[in-house]
């Protein structure tokens, strides 16, 4: 009987095993925790091959200001289009830190919370990353008419998916 048991919880427990994409944007959501703005945190995981080339939040470079510390409340100064003059947006984090590390990202998969915006879909095609999982829309944050950062990356054959978190299941 204890063998029986035994065997129904190991049943159970390989049903349950979280999915890599269920672990990888779990990952940066926890990432995006990590921010310093006071704007919006977002994470992003960039992987290949079910392994993690590299990680990145949102916020300003390495070694200039934590944003909710110099400036709490009201964030960074605003560029001449209204936008953090400081931040780097997290995939471009995670991008960079790859590339300073001589990691190849081509064919790679990039999971972020919020989709790319315009700019970072650019680096995001241009650098080889193939497919895209987003979780929040980059245009409903900032009151646009439609993700041109999701609409780029098809255009120019990236796969780009809308991903919705899953019920946990007992």
């Amino acid at each position: 009987m204890e063998f029986f048991v035994n065997l129904q919880l190991i049943s159970v427990k390989q049903m349950s095993k979280p999915s890599f994409d269920e672990i990888y944007m779990e990952l940066a959501e926890n990432l995006a925790r990590r921010s310093h703005c006071v704007k919006a945190q977002v994470g992003a995981v960039l992987t290949k091959d079910t392994r993690i080339v590299s990680l990145g939040y949102n916020g300003p470079p390495a070694g200039t200001h934590n944003c909710d510390l110099e400036w709490p409340g009201v964030g960074c100064p605003r560029d001449s289009k209204g936008s953090c003059s400081l931040a780097l947006h997290a995939e471009q984090n995670a991008i960079l830190y790859a590339s300073k590390n001589n990691v190849s990202i081509e064919g790679s998969t990039l999971y972020v919370t919020l989709s790319p915006c315009i700019s970072c879909a650019r680096v995001i095609y241009t650098t080889g990353i193939k497919k895209v999982y987003y979780m929040h829309s980059y245009a409903d944050f900032k009151g646009l008419a439609s993700d041109e950062g999701v609409d780029f990356l098809r255009k120019f054959g990236v796969e780009v998916h809308h991903y919705q978190k899953q019920a946990p299941t007992v």
